[in-house]
């Protein structure tokens, strides 16, 4: 799926890098993430923290249980990525393959932890109920398991959509197809304006996801930044009204509308790249105005300067951080909102201009859903596409 836009190999790398880490790293911020990394402790463990929680609800209590390690390793408890990063790559390790085929060994496995769609898409694979079949006749067949697949699809510019009917149909699919199309746009080069309006072409106005979508850029375009968006998007998108946070029609236009309005407002000048240049001098505390004192503080610092570079939208870690923390807020998508964000901003910053913590922390795969990849390394995997 070309966009038009042509990048060199070594840019491209950068691109598809940054697409896996920023989706790891919006998979690792968000709250569920440690829901699912704690399936690695000890089964004690978990039944503990659910009896805590239903004390809290019992007793009246606001004081809220978190998953802890008690008596074991804490690693799997620190931030780092979850379900979604591993679902991208075993769709990378697997994506040359006839998709029925890559899901259908899954089946009869009971080591995994999945979406309930992809579940139930292997109990109709197993029963000879083959794609599309096996996406429709799905009670989750609406869920965003195929969007975050087809990242991994868009990255290297294949077609998503015989991946996405193996476990979904309808807004599932789109919402995959959408998701593949941006994140392939990016990967070329793309500004993020047209990532999103190839998205949006896949998006027919008179779907659920597809008015969704339009509602949700319209809102966070109004707002004028991802923070200032988030209670936007909670009213125009999220109706609080069914127990899974998890609606294709729901996160992917909240990813769309966020990785927009992170880009839009990072943006101050066209045509001017944001570089530090060191320089010792003042660095002064306090805005412009009556009866505020500006606080001069004498230390070697970086001035922010402009430098003319025309030509290529770069993304910076500003831009990136503005745009999953946003996500983030917005609890009931939070397990996979800021993961979808995190790939499209990823790929439009590249790898390189991700926050250099953030880029060694969700490298390594944790194994909580796919125990096969504990240890792998994700950027490995996904150089392995560009």
């Amino acid at each position: 799926m070309p966009s038009g836009h042509r990048q060199d190999g070594r840019d491209r790398l950068d691109r598809v890098r940054g697409a896996f880490a920023g989706l790891a790293a919006g998979d690792a911020a968000g709250w569920p993430a440690a829901r699912h990394r704690s399936a690695l402790l000890a089964g004690w463990a978990r039944r503990l923290h659910r009896e805590l929680d239903a004390f809290a609800e019992e007793r009246q209590v606001t004081t809220l249980p978190v998953p802890f390690a008690l008596n074991q390793p804490v690693a799997p408890l620190a931030v780092g990525p979850s379900d979604d990063a591993e679902w991208l790559a075993w769709t990378a390790l697997t994506i040359r393959e006839n998709r029925a085929e890559a899901f259908g060994r899954l089946a009869g496995r009971d080591d995994f932890r999945a979406r309930i769609s992809v579940w139930a898409a292997l109990d109709n694979l197993a029963a000879g109920k083959l794609p599309p079949a096996s996406g429709h006749d799905n009670p989750h067949h609406f869920d965003d398991a195929a969007a975050v697949r087809a990242v991994a699809f868009g990255a290297a510019g294949l077609d998503p959509l015989e991946d996405a009917c193996v476990t979904n149909a309808e807004d599932g699919v789109l919402g995959a197809v959408a998701t593949a199309r941006a994140v392939a746009a990016l990967t070329d080069g793309a500004p993020m304006a047209d990532a999103v309006e190839a998205a949006l072409g896949a998006l027919p106005p008179d779907t659920a996801i597809g008015h969704a979508a339009r509602e949700a850029l319209a809102a966070a375009r109004a707002a004028g930044s991802p923070f200032a968006a988030v209670p936007a998007l909670d009213a125009a998108v999220l109706d609080h009204v069914y127990s899974y946070g998890v609606a294709a029609a729901q996160t992917v236009p909240i990813a769309l509308a966020l990785a927009d309005a992170a880009v839009t407002s990072a943006r101050r000048t066209p045509g001017v790249e944001r570089v530090a240049v060191e320089r010792p001098g003042v660095e002064e505390f306090g805005a412009e105005r009556p009866g505020v004192e500006r606080v001069g503080v004498e230390r070697p610092g970086v001035e922010r300067v402009g430098v003319e570079r025309p030509g290529v939208e770069r993304v910076g870690a500003e831009a990136f951080g503005a745009g999953v923390s946003a996500a983030a807020c917005l609890a009931p998508v939070a397990d996979s909102a800021p993961a979808l964000t995190g790939a499209l901003l990823g790929c439009a910053a590249g790898y390189d201009a991700l926050p250099a913590a953030w880029r060694e922390r969700v490298r390594t795969l944790a194994g909580c859903c796919l125990p096969e990849l504990a240890g792998a390394d994700l950027l490995d995997i996904a150089g392995r596409l560009a």
